[in-house]
């Protein structure tokens, strides 16, 4: 990893009540709305976690918000299942990431990705997992995953997975920004 940082004047902080939601908008309503009424709740329960790009006037420029989860050993790919036990496997879950409209084009989401998948990395050292999983909700989404080799899962059209291993190999290494 080369450390490439956020433009000057951005941070990234985990979301707070004092930060601005409801001025958020990516252009995806799903997105929107899950940052503006979702984000906060999930988070207090302890259900997910969200992260803020703030911009230089405290705006919310970009998120992500992971989780954990479970998958059926037979939902993954026989390369990754084969050699694991035949019930519900851990996950970690990138649910959502979004860049608001002002700031795309930028950069911005992959450098949101990159800090999403170190923060997955860094957790999977802790509370192992065996991959991370990504639903996403249009083909520009899509195409952006694949660029990062995640793979769509067999008989699941919108859903896409990175194996543990392969995070690791990204993570460290030179790819991520």
């Amino acid at each position: 990893m080369n450390g490439r940082l956020f433009p000057d004047g951005f941070h990234l902080v985990l979301l707070e009540k004092s930060h601005q939601r409801s001025a958020f908008d990516c252009g995806e309503e799903q997105v929107n709305n899950w940052l503006r009424t979702k984000a906060l709740q999930n988070q207090k329960k302890r259900l997910s976690s969200t992260k803020v790009l703030l911009d230089s006037e405290k705006r919310i420029a970009g998120f992500y918000t992971l989780a954990t989860g479970q998958v059926d050993f037979s939902d993954l790919p026989i390369e990754i299942s084969r050699k694991l036990p035949q019930r519900p496997l851990p996950i970690a879950v990138l649910a959502w990431l979004g860049v608001s409209s002002s700031h795309q084009k930028q950069g911005l989401g992959t450098l949101l990705l990159a800090h999403a998948l170190r923060d997955c990395h860094r957790a999977g050292e802790t509370f192992a997992f065996v991959a991370l999983i990504i639903d996403c909700i249009n083909d520009s989404a899509k195409a952006f995953y694949q660029h990062w080799n995640f793979t769509e899962l067999p008989g699941y059209s919108n859903r896409f997975f990175l194996s543990a291993q392969l995070l690791s190999e990204i993570a460290t290494s030179a790819e991520l920004p």
